[in-house]
This record gives C-alpha cells, sequence and structure tokens, in this order.
C-alpha cells in the first residue's frame, strides 16, 4: 500500500504554466503513475500516466501541453501543466496502480483554477 499527496495546487493565469507533484510515502518502483482530473460535473477522467520503465500516455486534450514524470529516488512524480486554459479548470488526483493485481491508489487530490 502506498499514502500519495498531492501539491502544487491553485490559482493560474490563462496561457500560464504550473507544475504539480505527488509524493509517495514509500517506493513507487512498482507501479504505473498517473495524474487524473474531474471537473464540476463531470467524470474523472485519465490525464496522464507513465509506466515504471517511463513511458508515457496522454489524454488528447493535453497532449503537447502536459509532460508527466517521475523521480524513483525521490518517490515522486510530476505533473507540467502550459498554455493552460479554463478547461483544465479541475481537481487533479495522483493515481498509482500496481499492474499485476490492478490495486489502486489514490492521493487527496489537489484544485487547480485557470482564470481568463
Amino acid at each position: 500500500q502506498v499514502q500519495l499527496v498531492e501539491s502544487g495546487g491553485g490559482l493560474v493565469q490563462a496561457g500560464g504554466s504550473h507544475r504539480l507533484s505527488c509524493a509517495a510515502s514509500g517506493s513507487i518502483l512498482i507501479f504505473v503513475m498517473g495524474w487524473y482530473r474531474q471537473a464540476p460535473g463531470k467524470q474523472r477522467e485519465l490525464v496522464a500516466s507513465i509506466t515504471v520503465s517511463g513511458n508515457t500516455n496522454y489524454a488528447d486534450s493535453v497532449k503537447g501541453r502536459f509532460t508527466i514524470s517521475r523521480d524513483n529516488s525521490k518517490r515522486t512524480v510530476y505533473l507540467e501543466m502550459s498554455s493552460l486554459n479554463s478547461e483544465d479548470t479541475a481537481v487533479y488526483y495522483c493515481n498509482a496502480e500496481y499492474a499485476s493485481t490492478k490495486s489502486r491508489f489514490w492521493g487527496q487530490g489537489t484544485q487547480v483554477t485557470v482564470s481568463s
């Protein structure tokens, strides 16, 4: 089991950049790590994920604007966001998934609000 704590949320100007961090309580070496988001009235959706080997996957809506990365030594996952727009306003959640058992762990979420 692993506990995840997101940080870095806040109010951001449209067109600007921002970085979210997700710190884990233990090793993340065995986990596929991901960032999800949920906007008001919408379902939670995958934003980006990164495998143990570093392969990344992005939602079409953020490709070319967001970058996910992981630092296993720091037990931290990052989400670099750029060219932010109002559609990016949401609560962002960090996720760790153990592929073998499909066990999933979630952080508490961090709010990102993009102001125009």
